[in-house]
């Protein structure tokens, strides 16, 4: 089985377990999902009704996980805001205990404290990891997990930080790509100089570990 834990695009493939990416205001969950409020969209005027809905879904029996939810510095959204929307849904992972999905834009460091301050049980995955190494290394001694889609077929940089990590921090995903997980998963265990079934077999432990619903 290959486990897709972030997509916007469902594969309805027999061979593949996958999260659909939702919004509280969607209105269909009949298949694996997370939920959040994700920075791009957040609006005043609208947080108190989204976190009433976001609350409710995460008591629904096919969430698995919140998010995407985050930090993002290159959006016109007031950054304290953000992190106020951020926190209380990290109060939400913790209350209903799902991991969190992260997105996360030029605010790596800013993510790493405040996962330090929250001391949260519920573990954080950044979603769409495209950064270096060094990154990697740091959140991953801060207790994130990484997950990698489409970037790990061109980013040298990504290849890099695959390698250089251990594949039991590691989860994968299509997110809003047109490619297969299956194709991600094929490149990872190329880079990884592994087999697919290895590869297939750590994913699948890593997401016994972390996702209980």
């Amino acid at each position: 089985m290959f486990i897709n834990i972030h997509t916007h695009h469902l594969s309805n493939s027999k061979e593949v377990f996958e999260i659909q990416n939702t919004f509280p205001t969607d209105i269909y969950f009949s298949t694996p999902f997370s939920v959040g409020i994700h920075p791009w969209f957040l609006k005043k005027e609208t947080l108190e009704i989204e976190l009433v809905l976001l609350e409710e879904k995460l008591q629904h029996h096919n969430c698995f996980a919140i998010g995407e939810c985050g930090l993002d510095k290159a959006i016109d959204c007031d950054f304290d805001f953000q992190k106020q929307v951020f926190i209380q849904q990290i109060h939400l992972s913790e209350k209903y205990q799902k991991p969190v999905i992260i997105h996360c834009v030029r605010a790596f460091q800013e993510i790493i404290e405040l996962k330090k301050s929250q001391k949260p049980s519920q573990t954080w995955i950044v979603h769409g990891f495209q950064k270096d190494k060094q990154l990697a290394f740091d959140l991953i001694k801060n207790g994130f997990y990484l997950s990698f889609g489409e970037a790990v077929l061109k980013s040298v940089k990504v290849k890099e930080a695959i390698s250089a990590i251990s594949m039991d921090t590691i989860f994968i995903e299509t997110d809003n790509a047109d490619v297969s997980i299956q194709e991600i998963y094929q490149r990872i265990s190329d880079i990884k100089q592994g087999s697919l079934a290895i590869v297939k077999q750590q994913i699948q432990t890593n997401f016994t570990h972390i996702f209980k619903s």
